[in-house]
């Protein structure tokens, strides 16, 4: 029973900071509550449809469009009139993720519906436009068509991307092309591929895509490299979310590297399958640290860990971490109950 309430306080926390001001806690508190997954769903459904502050709806139904359950289809759908854009663009996305599933024609409909309404405001549009990018060219055609002479920028920027191959491509396509050295060149396309279909790529793919963008990384303009960066961690958090710890190596090697905070995935995938081996370049990260955001989520990865692993201070690891540092050990281990 204990456990249960820990469980459930932690998803309490974590929706209140959907709504927070600032906004690295909202996401990643989006992070762990797709982590944590259909656990989280019936909390998230209730402050995606609650009277709260717009910018807590939104967080509420990114989450969901990462876990990708059923379940938030109908409140998807009464979403998309919002009078707020940014919770009807978030809305249209989460649909998005259900065009190729049991209830996809009534997604399609309803996005070819918003994306053909002149009325309503180009960022919802455009997001409709996105969430229909998984069907074929053929099904697009005539919407494009119509699209023809609207009078949107946005919209037309949005036509013309969506008449591209990698637009067009079946996500899980995209992604088995990346893993055979084929990225494209877009990071959020990738990274949204990653979101739709990372739930059905094949483990390997996954893993292939971290090491493919490890190398593209190394070869990308300073500029450029944060949203790689931020491609390899959903793929990570990919994995973690099925059980794999294939790239665990990775997560371990980029901890290590880190000079300044990682995507908040990093360290939710490292929080769900990290192992022994991570801890001690998770210390050394947090001895590092100046960040105060950083060194909290440091924290909870390295207690996930030992929580899990069933570490004590007598394991190998853990004594090596304390012989580098005891300060980092002491402010890193959990308290006693």
């Amino acid at each position: 029973m204990a456990t249960r309430a820990s469980a459930s306080t932690q998803i309490s926390t974590l929706i209140e900071n959907l709504g927070a001001g600032d906004a690295t806690t909202r996401e990643a508190a989006v992070a762990r509550l797709t982590v944590i997954g259909a656990r989280a769903v019936e909390r998230l459904l209730s402050a995606a449809d609650s009277p709260t502050n717009a910018i807590a709806r939104t967080a509420a139904l990114r989450a969901l469009e990462g876990i990708a359950d059923p379940r938030a289809l109908p409140i998807a759908f009464e979403a998309l009139g919002d009078p707020d854009a940014a919770v009807a663009a978030a809305a249209a996305s989460l649909a998005g993720v259900f065009v190729r599933g049991p209830k996809g024609a009534a997604a399609v409909d309803r996005l070819i519906e918003i994306a053909l309404d002149r009325a309503r405001p180009a960022p919802v549009r455009v997001a409709a436009l996105r969430g229909l990018r998984d069907l074929a060219p053929s099904t697009l055609a005539p919407v494009f068509a119509s699209l023809a002479d609207d009078t949107s920028v946005d919209v037309q920027t949005a036509v013309s991307a969506a008449g591209g191959t990698e637009e067009t491509l079946d996500p899980l396509d995209l992604l088995t092309r990346g893993a055979r050295g084929s990225l494209s060149w877009d990071p959020q396309v990738m990274r949204q591929s990653i979101a739709r279909a990372g739930q059905r790529a094949p483990l390997p793919v996954l893993l292939q895509i971290i090491e493919r963008i490890r190398e593209h990384e190394r070869g990308q303009p300073a500029a450029q490299r944060p949203d790689w960066t931020a491609v390899r961690a959903a793929a990570h958090l990919a994995l973690a979310q099925r059980g794999s710890r294939l790239a665990v190596y990775d997560l371990r090697e980029s901890i290590e590297a880190a000079r300044a905070p990682l995507p908040v995935e990093f360290l939710a995938a490292l929080s769900t399958i990290g192992d022994a081996s991570c801890v001690e370049a998770i210390a050394g990260a947090f001895a590092r640290a100046r960040d105060q955001w950083w060194r909290d989520h440091l924290v909870d990865a390295f207690r996930a860990i030992v929580k899990r692993d069933k570490l004590t201070r007598r394991h190998a690891a853990i004594k090596k971490i304390e012989k580098k540092s005891k300060a980092a050990l002491d402010a890193l281990w959990p308290p006693r109950p």
